[in-house]
């Protein structure tokens, strides 16, 4: 398992922007791959010169991770327009919800976008994970005197300890929920953050933590 793992981030908003400008500033060799037309500079002035710009194709091909942070409608399709990424070890930091007076959870038929993911491309191991917290966290995982959780739901127990490892050096605290099966419930927990956080009046300052008594 490389101990410098290549970290492509496709989508360059407020969740793979900050993510990407956190894990180049945590000393992660980072590119962010953009649509023809467009370009990261932003981004890449933010984490001081430390990530690069490619095309999605040459990013993912370049990568070791692969972290997607786009619309949950396009994740399929963006993933598609990465090229042959057999192999190569998938983040998918999306959830797939609509807006009815506050998040509502709309998982495709095969109950997640995780599984949608891995259903569309069985040569990719993907790995739920980043998602449960707004893109403030992505930037600054500190949470009080400790670190915002970042669960991790897969089936490759090889693509998770490397995802776990990315996150532990960028200062969050992984936990594994199991099997890529368990996406599910991180899209409705990142529902749930949502709806505190926008709905019930709790702001974005919010996470949720695993602790033990004792």
């Amino acid at each position: 398992m490389s101990q410098n793992p290549r970290i492509a981030i496709v989508g360059a908003g407020n969740v793979g922007g900050n993510l990407g400008i956190h894990l180049a500033r945590s000393g992660f060799s980072v590119r962010f791959g953009v649509r023809e037309g467009s370009d990261a500079k932003e981004v890449i002035e933010k984490s001081g010169g430390k990530a690069e710009q490619s095309s999605i194709p040459e990013a993912a091909k370049w990568a070791d991770v692969i972290f997607l942070a786009v619309p949950a409608n396009a994740a399929v399709e963006a993933t598609r327009s990465m090229g042959d990424i057999s192999g190569k070890v998938l983040v998918d930091c999306n959830n797939p919800l609509k807006w009815d007076d506050g998040p509502v959870h709309t998982p495709p038929p095969e109950g997640s976008l995780a599984a949608a993911l891995a259903k569309a491309f069985p040569k990719v191991r993907v790995v739920k994970g980043f998602s449960t917290f707004g893109a403030e966290f992505h930037l600054e995982p500190k949470l009080g005197n400790t670190s915002i959780d970042v669960q991790l739901a897969g089936d490759d127990a090889q693509a998770k300890e490397l995802v776990s490892s990315i996150a532990t050096r960028a200062g969050f605290t992984p936990v594994d929920v199991g099997p890529l099966r368990n996406a599910a419930h991180l899209e409705s927990l990142a529902i749930l953050w949502i709806h505190l956080a926008m709905r019930a009046g709790q702001g974005r300052e919010i996470g949720f933590k695993l602790l033990k008594r004792g």
